[in-house]
């Protein structure tokens, strides 16, 4: 999925490949420090092909009762 959003990113805006996964990754990076734990160990999930968003809808479901 990361490789795919990377793509997108590149194909949108115009960026390199390299620039535009520089961007991806940052964005992640950001996600990840203002999201629950829980919730951002799924982002790297989902990013590296595994999980899906039933397994973040779980996680949330968990969180908030």
């Amino acid at each position: 999925m990361k490789e795919e959003l990377i793509k997108q990113v590149a194909q949108k805006t115009g960026l390199s490949p390299d620039m535009a996964r520089v961007a991806v990754d940052t964005m992640l990076s950001f996600l990840k420090e203002k999201l629950p734990g829980p919730i951002a160990a799924e982002v790297d999930t989902v990013m590296n092909g595994g999980g899906g968003l039933g397994d973040i809808g779980k996680t949330l479901g968990g969180l908030f009762g």
